[in-house]
């Protein structure tokens, strides 16, 4: 199926209160995932994998660390047509404003895909974890003559109300549109009848033909695609399904994005990091291997440039260049790692003035954590397990969320400290 001219185009989302604090510093595509990739790295490496080479980022809220992301990751030869572009909100002589939502961020770029010659615009998300290949998406939506189609997924009426519900015909034509209805709403919207996922969800994909996207847009001043977009389109227009029946899963919540973690450490994991003909890129920083001196690990993903003593880990991802222990223990932990090695001239003027290394120090013990980058973990400290029903708790160095203590970004925890 030829996909050359068919162009992506990724949303970078909000302010992303639901992650925070993992997005206090940087934006919700930016937070790292699997010990060495980013979210924007997912939806990305798939249009790669699915020949669509034409991909452009928008991008409004602490984009800086993504924007340096994507520019180190992605290059393309001069003779390759290909090219993942940064657009981020800006002020315009038609306008001040910033995104408002979805569709209102296409619409204020709208002029930049004016002398695209493409005849499909895919529309994606920047924080969903997934494989997919889009060049079947994109055929379905051809061979059905589609204006729009959207990709959506079999659930459980247990997780129906999480999202918006379609109903669809014989033919795959989508007939209703439910926004997240309540469970004594669901019933008569089962379009998979006799299976235990009758419902299907919307996955927030969308393949528009580009002339209809553009008039739809401009003749809306509609600001979200899910909301108010495509009930509107189903009203009027040919809108299809497109089935994935794959892993999928939106990291939307501090709780989710722990877990979609944890999961990579399972013998069978839901979602394949190690699949040859379907990579996920990532931006090469030609790290030494891991080192790991008498230590017990068990189902742990360690990423490259670690260096761990005497340490029990288990259930746990650790990320680029984390250093852990001497006598740590570490279970069912999302470590991120950090950005840099401490010399030794530095470690030794961080014990002049009291603060740990970057790492875990010396018989730490964490449970049921996410350590954001560049994190220090003082010696004896200990991090244990909370309940999802304890509420949010926020203090100086760290936040607990969902029953997750994440100790932020570059924050010190001092020798001792109990969570």
């Amino acid at each position: 199926m030829a996909v050359q001219d068919v162009m992506a185009l990724i949303l970078g989302g909000g302010r992303g209160t639901r992650l925070y604090p993992l997005t206090r510093l940087r934006a919700k595509p930016a937070v790292p995932i699997g010990g060495k990739y980013r979210l924007i790295d997912i939806p990305i490496s798939n249009c790669l994998n699915s020949g669509i080479h034409k991909i452009y980022v928008l991008t409004q809220f602490l984009s800086a660390s993504l924007h340096r992301h994507i520019y180190q990751t992605y290059k393309f030869d001069i003779f390759s047509g290909g090219f993942v572009y940064i657009l981020a909100a800006e002020e315009t002589p038609s306008g001040m404003d910033w995104y408002q939502g979805t569709a209102d961020a296409v619409r204020k770029q709208l002029p930049r895909f004016a002398h695209a010659r493409v005849e499909d615009l895919l529309i994606l998300s920047g924080d969903h974890l997934y494989r997919m290949d889009y060049a079947e998406f994109v055929e379905l939506h051809r061979e059905k003559r589609a204006d729009v189609t959207i990709a959506v997924q079999p659930v459980a009426r247990a997780d129906a109300p999480r999202f918006g519900i379609l109903e669809t015909d014989g033919n795959g034509r989508i007939t209703s549109f439910h926004e997240k209805p309540l469970d004594d709403k669901l019933e008569g919207l089962e379009s998979v009848p006799n299976s235990d996922r009758p419902y299907l969800a919307s996955m927030g994909i969308y393949l528009f033909r580009a002339d209809v996207l553009r008039k739809v847009l401009e003749e809306s001043d509609a600001e979200d695609f899910g909301k108010q977009i495509i009930p509107a389109a189903i009203e009027s227009l040919r809108v299809y399904a497109f089935p994935f029946d794959g892993y999928w899963e939106d990291i939307g919540t501090i709780r989710a994005f722990y877990e979609a973690n944890l999961a990579l450490t399972l013998p069978d994991p839901p979602f394949d990091f190690y699949d040859p003909k379907h990579p996920i890129y990532a931006r090469p920083r030609f790290l030494p291997s891991s080192r790991t001196d008498d230590c017990h690990l068990e189902r742990t993903v360690l990423a490259e440039g670690c260096l761990i003593e005497q340490s029990y880990i288990r259930e746990s991802v650790v990320g680029l260049r984390s250093v852990i222990g001497p006598n740590a223990q570490m279970t069912r932990t999302v470590m991120m790692g950090a950005d840099f090695y401490e010399t030794p001239e530095r470690k030794a003027e961080n014990r002049g003035l009291g603060q740990p290394n970057v790492g875990i120090s010396r018989g730490s013990v964490i449970e049921g954590a996410i350590i954001d980058k560049n994190a220090r973990i003082g010696e004896g400290v200990t991090i244990r397990h909370h309940s999802p029903e304890e509420g949010m708790v926020e203090a100086d160095n760290y936040v607990i969320r969902d029953g997750v203590v994440v100790i932020p970004k570059n924050a010190v925890i001092p020798d001792g400290t109990v969570i």
